[in-house]
């Protein structure tokens, strides 16, 4: 199976408040992101979806309707939605449209969430984790069918001969599948024929692998044409002149934000040593100078044959400035490394003379 080497390349971010602004201010700079990754023609910027107070962003299609009018040619996603918690009609209705405030640019990332505050919060019993993520995708994806839908579930009201408005400008409307790890998640996707997002956070990416060769062959048991199965692998990242000035802007604030969700889920303690094991040339981290981090996109591209790279740096207390200028180096420097290699990976050899077919 072949798969074409051109990759996307994107930002995304869960607009964390770790370094004490107002949330107005904060507000302020992640448009200031969004509309530098449009300038820089990066292909596509997603908002992760929190309920908690060290992250911006709860209603991630608000701030998405707003960068609509603000840009022109960049897509614009969830990063995640938060499926499971959520009512599928809506999540239709106001990604229809962010579509249509944005000429056809919107897409939905699908996830059960890494983070619980939501289900409470909107009266969902955590042990039906998995159960509502099911059922709600399962919905979620016959909104985007035309014609009047006829559906029911547990969690959720029936919908008999029920078409949902505003329709999006997109047929269908982009739903990926998020995960960050789970088989059954991956084998999901691939049965449905949706495109798969692969959160690494952490570890070296080759373990990753063997999920990725899981979701294609469960696209290809399930029948779908392998143009549907794309690959999106999003990491931790930052850019700067030399490593040195990416550690000195970047190793601090990642580590206090991993050490503070470390500590609510049980991690034990990580310090310099695991942050330098994450940034060698097998690690999960692209952190460094443009030729760095370029070869760590392009290693994992060589594992994965993803159509599409994510990259997270506004994390933690990062600074703002400093965040500016890792997603400048990014386009400017580390996009056109990555095109320029993988454009010469794609052009067939020259045929020798002997060999020609006239």
């Amino acid at each position: 199976m072949r798969y074409d080497p051109v990759m996307e390349l994107g930002i995304a971010t869960f607009a964390d408040m770790a370094g004490g602004i107002s949330p107005e201010q904060r507000m302020r700079e992640l448009m200031e992101e969004i509309e530098l990754a449009e300038e820089l023609g990066l292909d596509v910027f997603g908002l992760g979806e929190h309920h908690r107070p060290d992250f911006l962003i709860s209603s991630p299609t608000v701030v998405l309707g707003a960068a609509a009018v603000r840009t022109n040619r960049i897509r614009l996603s969830s990063a995640v939605t938060v499926l499971s918690s959520e009512d599928p009609v809506r999540v239709f209705q106001q990604f229809a449209e962010v579509d249509l405030l944005s000429g056809g640019r919107a897409e939905i990332m699908a996830g059960r969430g890494s983070f619980t505050e939501s289900f409470p919060l909107f009266g969902y019993d955590l042990d039906h984790y998995d159960e509502l993520y099911g059922e709600k995708l399962e919905l979620l994806l016959a909104l985007r069918e035309e014609g009047p839908v006829n559906w029911s579930g547990r969690h959720r009201a029936a919908l008999t001969d029920t078409t949902v408005w505003p329709r999006p400008v997109q047929k269908p409307l982009p739903v990926w599948v998020a995960v960050g790890g789970s088989p059954q998640s991956v084998v999901r996707a691939g049965a449905l024929g949706l495109p798969l997002t692969l959160a690494i956070i952490g570890g070296q990416p080759a373990r990753f692998a063997p999920l990725i060769d899981l979701y294609r062959s469960s696209l290809q048991e399930s029948g779908h044409d392998a143009s549907v199965g794309k690959v999106a692998i999003n990491t931790h990242a930052f850019v700067a002149e030399t490593r040195a000035q990416a550690d000195s802007a970047f190793a601090a604030p990642y580590l206090q934000m991993m050490n503070r969700i470390g500590r609510e889920r049980g991690w034990p303690p990580a310090g310099r040593q695991q942050y330098e094991a994450l940034g060698t040339p097998d690690g999960a981290l692209a952190v460094g100078s443009p030729e760095e981090v370029a070869e760590k996109i392009l290693m994992e591209h060589r594992l994965f044959a993803n159509d599409r790279y994510i990259a997270q740096m506004s994390v933690g207390a990062v600074r703002h400035d400093d965040v500016m200028r890792s997603m400048e180096l990014f386009g400017t420097k580390v996009a056109p490394l990555v095109r320029a290699e993988l454009a010469n990976a794609s052009t067939p050899s020259p045929q020798p003379a002997g060999d020609s077919l006239n």
